[in-house]
């Protein structure tokens, strides 16, 4: 059932009219329903006032609870001596800058073949594919620190067919 024909159905519902119960059933149901007699006294009601004030703490105590917990803890972390000095406040020595005596670059062809395709207007295409290992090592004499990076490259040339 989508949206159009629940709505029709609700609409439809709506027209109609609810029939009649029985009178035997409304009979019985006026017999069983309870005789409405004075009001009774409303057992909360208390002359002395306790009630009221029982209201009032009610409402009070919690608040009061939180009040005095973040009193306490505010106090005893004022009052809380110093603690040992935390790293980022320590001194640190500055590191030392590196400084490249030596750079090379290199790349290393590992794999070169041709793969053919069909465009989506069904012409042929042919593609030339590389694949390379780009290297670059820095060298710096004076620290000792050999810095080395190694990334695969794919390269791919669309070449056209001659089709004439």
């Amino acid at each position: 059932m989508n949206d159009q024909d629940s709505e029709l159905f609700a609409a439809e519902l709506r027209r109609l009219k609810p029939a009649r119960p029985p009178e035997a059933l409304l009979e019985r149901l006026a017999a069983a329903a309870p005789r409405a007699s004075s009001p009774a006294p409303h057992p909360s009601a208390n002359p002395d006032g306790v009630s009221v004030w029982w209201k009032w703490a009610r409402l009070w105590l919690p608040a009061t609870a939180a009040a005095a917990a973040a009193i306490v803890v505010l106090a005893w972390r004022w009052s809380a001596p110093p603690g040992p000095p935390t790293p980022s406040a320590a001194v640190t020595p500055p590191l030392p800058t590196l400084r490249a005596d030596g750079i090379e670059f290199g790349q290393q062809l590992l794999a070169a073949y041709d793969a053919v395709a069909e465009m989506p207007g069904g012409e042929p295409v042919r593609f030339r594919c590389r694949e390379w290992m780009d290297e670059v090592v820095v060298h710096d004499s004076a620290l000792g620190i050999v810095i080395e990076q190694r990334v695969p490259r794919l390269e791919v040339v669309p070449v056209c067919f001659e089709t004439d």
